[in-house]
């Protein structure tokens, strides 16, 4: 029980920090929406979430670590509140999606796997590499924090200091975006294999992690 309390007064505390994402990520994400929804939907979503300033005006394309974990916490949570709980999920997903094309491109030269995909490494190693780089990016780059586990369940894929449920309270795992996020980044290291990637546990409904458990074995 004392070590219980200790977790949640030190989630307690960790809550009244503010952190960041860099600017470039921030961008994408709005870019890859505004692919989903046209900018009068994303104008709309930030309009409902109180963030017009960023409304035609999108954080700048670099590294910059100026856009908070509350933003991009609102602008989730306000889709949910618009298009419902199942509708909010798929759009979220779809963002992640998306959100992984564009990241691809400006990330490349940064992530060093410009030819992963191609390489020929047993499917198994190239996942296990792809995941441990993805992780080291949010890592290095964002105060998002990414700890990998394995176990008889699949990859895990723990954020153990999650920006998608920032301050947010939900009886469900609603960290949809990393886990569309991470279905797109493995189909780009598979090329074209499908995996069952699902979040199990969420920092929203009191767990300790968002832990999204990946299948080692393609669906198809």
């Amino acid at each position: 029980m004392i070590v219980a309390a200790n977790k949640r007064a030190a989630r307690t505390l960790d809550q009244q920090v503010q952190y960041y994402y860099p600017n470039k990520m921030a961008r994408i994400f709005l870019i890859a929406m505004e692919e989903i929804t046209g900018q009068h939907g994303v104008n709309a979503i930030l309009n409902l979430a109180q963030l017009t300033h960023l409304v035609n005006n999108y954080p700048p394309n670099n590294l910059g670590r100026d856009f908070t974990f509350a933003e991009l916490s609102k602008i989730l949570q306000t889709i949910e509140d618009m298009y419902g709980v199942r509708g909010g999920r798929g759009l979220a997903l779809r963002a992640g999606r998306e959100t992984w094309k564009y990241a691809l491109k400006e990330f490349m030269p940064v992530l060093g796997i410009a030819d992963l995909a191609v390489r020929r490494l047993p499917l198994g190693i190239k996942l296990k590499i792809g995941l441990d780089v993805f992780a080291q990016t949010f890592n290095k780059f964002s105060d998002q924090k990414v700890r990998l586990g394995e176990d008889e369940r699949g990859y895990l894929w723990q954020i153990e200091r999650c920006p998608m449920c920032w301050q947010r309270t939900s009886e469900q795992p609603c960290c949809h975006l990393a886990v569309g996020l991470l279905e797109q980044s493995l189909d780009w290291v598979s090329r074209g294999r499908r995996f069952r990637v699902r979040e199990e546990s969420c920092i929203a409904k009191g767990d300790d992690s968002c832990t999204i458990v990946i299948s080692k074995k393609p669906a198809a």
